[in-house]
């Protein structure tokens, strides 16, 4: 605690404290219904600068950048507060600034190869490359609900090249709430919400290995 309050640390201790700040609200976002990294990457503007450069680099489009930023705010925490930790134990704490710079520069890499691990088991938030409406007519599972008529919640299926996709979705009118780890079949959308219903059982999804 001592190294995580120390003036020395203090960038390392202000990313550590925006990461739990970022995951809190986007969990409290997805149980409303809504996804602070979906609304990221659809404000984010494709104008080829550098900036586009190296986020194409860190796997931009292999995961949503808010998960990249929450890579970088983590590794580059940890890496700072053990740079200060070995120089504390070799000699004293660094200067804020002296230790910030190698804390940066190694946790740029270490973004990019641990993106391409979070990339498989983390799916994309709809879909850029597929057509929202070729969803209407498979069946997924809901992992945010349940699904009913008010607020939407989350259901997870494949396209039909065998991506995972997250979709906001809703229960049909008259239909009644379904449970999360329910299979649903896609009947319709309005706008970018999908409008569900509980899956027949002759179109059932089978499960994710």
């Amino acid at each position: 605690m001592q190294l995580f309050l120390a003036p020395e640390s203090l960038p390392f201790a202000i990313a550590a404290v925006m990461l739990a700040a970022l995951t809190g609200i986007e969990i409290l976002c997805l149980l409303l219904g809504f996804s602070l990294g979906e609304a990221v990457d659809k404000a984010w503007l494709d104008d080829h600068n550098g900036v586009s450069g190296l986020l194409s680099w860190l796997n931009v489009g292999g995961v949503p950048i808010l998960v990249l930023l929450m890579l970088f705010l983590g590794l580059f925490a940890m890496t700072g507060f053990v740079i200060q930790a070995v120089a504390v134990a070799t000699w004293a704490l660094l200067p804020a600034t002296l230790a910030a710079l190698p804390a940066f520069v190694l946790s740029l890499p270490a973004v990019r190869v641990t993106s391409r691990w979070v990339a498989r088991i983390v799916p994309r938030d709809e879909s850029y490359a597929v057509d929202l409406g070729d969803f209407v007519g498979r069946s997924g599972e809901v992992t945010v609900g349940p699904l009913d008529q008010g607020l939407p919640g989350r259901i997870r299926l494949k396209d039909r090249h065998g991506n995972w996709h997250v979709l906001r979705a809703r229960a049909a009118r008259n239909e009644q709430p379904i449970a999360i780890g329910a299979q649903v079949l896609v009947v319709d959308r309005a706008a970018d919400i999908f409008i569900t219903i509980s899956a027949p059982s002759d179109l059932l999804t089978p499960p994710n290995p």
